[in-house]
């Protein structure tokens, strides 16, 4: 009987997590806002399915089609990696969205002149993309 009800419990708490990132489907087209010193910023965020794989991009005003490196899922959080190229310099980005339905917030962290920089960045999923 124990044997049975831990199976139920064990079953259970994996539906559960595989719920929470049904809720957290990132595969869609993001547009994304955020601000660094003062100043507003967009960027267009892309997800898709690559076989069992997440892949995409990042748009920027002034950058297209930047693929993303390391993109994941976990526990409705995705992660990923992106180098901006702006005014010559590359900068790599690392995002965490925590994702809840059409809706994403989080945070950037961007390494730049030897020092870090942290930005909130939030986005809503476009219909019809």
């Amino acid at each position: 009987m124990k044997a049975i009800l831990s199976a139920a419990l064990i079953l259970g708490l994996c539906g559960l997590a595989s719920a929470r990132d049904e809720k957290a489907d990132p595969v869609g087209t993001w547009k994304c806002e955020y601000e660094i010193g003062d100043m507003k910023r967009t960027a267009e965020l892309t997800i898709k399915k690559d076989g069992d794989k997440l892949a995409g991009t990042m748009t920027w005003p002034d950058q297209k089609d930047e693929k993303l490196k390391d993109v994941k899922l976990k526990d409705g959080t995705l992660t990923y990696s992106a180098v901006r190229k702006f005014q010559g310099n590359e900068i790599p980005i690392d995002f965490t969205l925590k994702i809840d339905g059409d809706k994403f917030t989080g945070k950037a962290a961007a390494e730049f002149g030897g020092s870090k920089q942290e930005f909130d960045i939030n986005g809503k999923r476009e219909k019809g993309k």
